[in-house]
């Protein structure tokens, strides 16, 4: 393995829309150790684009056949959310190393048989948490691991974003809560997952969630559809080491403010503000906050991957190329993602029955 390139197929690879274009296929090209052996989309025209655009190897239409490659060493799975189950079980029992994006399933069910079948067959895993990769959450790791803030005592989320309610009618599938991809999985799930890659787990929860827009409008049919997806999520808790948490992440109609991120100790604070943009920070005798500058050892990649979507996610497959070949776990592997469907999980309890849930 060593000697030669992680042979990667990708399911989701249409050239016009999906995060697969966006994102993992322009990583994958830029790291020298992968090569694209097989895109794989839902008919043979959008396949054989993808192929053509992107240089694959091999196009298919049948995710069976990429799954049963021989020449295949890691699928890729970039699909809509209901799929992920039906498509990583069967990559895992052929005994492919698997990158399944994040909701990893549709329920914490789903999420179970996926982490419990990938120990069993023994192969790598990575689910789609980059923001575990992005620099400036391992900088801000560091910082608290090192003792800049001393014992966290409290830290608060806010990240609103914008959203649309005027859609096409093949945009509109996430208005179904039951299909596991919404403000609460993706938008929240991304943020707090973060968070707590820095300041450690929720020991207890309790939250609101609510559907603050009750419908979407199809501009291609002009009929309005009833939505059941929240688009605001309000948590408090208390982290592993007694620290306390508050979290708003939501979807509005119009001009979210982005997001911020601010932690604070008996010795320091840091601040994560506009998006990954920037870290300040401030300790005890400082009279004010400052800028704290990113190292270029925490960025992994080639300097030509561009900026945007395909970074973080460059970083993940060589993160997870050199646990394939190491023989060593890397996270955010699918256990992360369990433990992450686990707090999801509690706090829709803790939503739906108004007590708080200890996780």
């Amino acid at each position: 393995m060593t000697n030669q390139k992680l042979r990667v197929g990708i399911i989701g690879a249409n050239v016009t829309y999906g995060w697969g274009p966006r994102a993992h296929l322009p990583a994958i090209l830029g790291l020298p150790e992968f090569e694209l052996t097989a895109v794989c989309t839902a008919h043979r025209e959008t396949s054989e684009a993808s192929q053509k655009k992107f240089g694959a190897i091999h196009a298919f239409h049948d995710y069976r056949k990429i799954i049963n490659h021989p020449d295949i060493d890691i699928v890729s799975v970039v699909v809509k959310v209901p799929q992920h189950h039906e498509m990583t079980m069967a990559a895992l029992k052929a005994g492919k190393h698997v990158f399944t994006e994040w909701p990893l399933g549709a329920t914490l069910e789903e999420a179970q048989e996926m982490a419990d079948l990938a120990k069993v067959k023994r192969v790598h895993t990575m689910v789609g948490m980059q923001r575990r990769c992005s620099p400036i959450y391992l900088r801000l790791k560091e910082l608290i691991d090192d003792g800049y803030v001393g014992t966290i005592l409290s830290c608060s989320l806010k990240q609103i974003g914008s959203g649309v309610q005027t859609r096409t009618s093949d945009r509109t599938w996430q208005k179904d809560a039951s299909l596991g991809a919404n403000t609460l999985t993706i938008a929240f799930g991304h943020a707090i997952d973060a968070l707590t890659m820095c300041v450690g787990e929720l020991s207890e929860v309790s939250a609101i969630i609510s559907t603050q827009v009750k419908q979407w409008y199809e501009s291609d049919t002009g009929k309005y559809v009833d939505v059941t997806s929240p688009d605001n999520i309000l948590v408090s808790g208390k982290l592993e080491n007694g620290a306390v948490l508050s979290a708003h992440v939501a979807v509005q109609p119009y001009h979210g403010s982005g997001q911020h991120l601010e932690i604070y100790g008996t010795e320091g604070t840091l601040v994560v503000d506009h998006g990954e943009t920037r870290l300040l920070g401030a300790k005890s005798g400082q009279k004010e906050l400052e800028e704290i500058p990113i190292p270029a050892r925490l960025t992994w990649i080639p300097s030509d991957i561009p900026q945007g979507p395909p970074f973080n996610v460059a970083q993940m497959y060589r993160r997870f190329g050199e646990a394939i070949i190491s023989g060593k776990r890397a996270e955010p592997d699918f256990y992360s993602a369990l433990e992450r469907h686990r707090l999801i999980t509690a706090i829709e309890k803790s939503s739906r029955e108004g007590i708080r849930q200890e996780i």
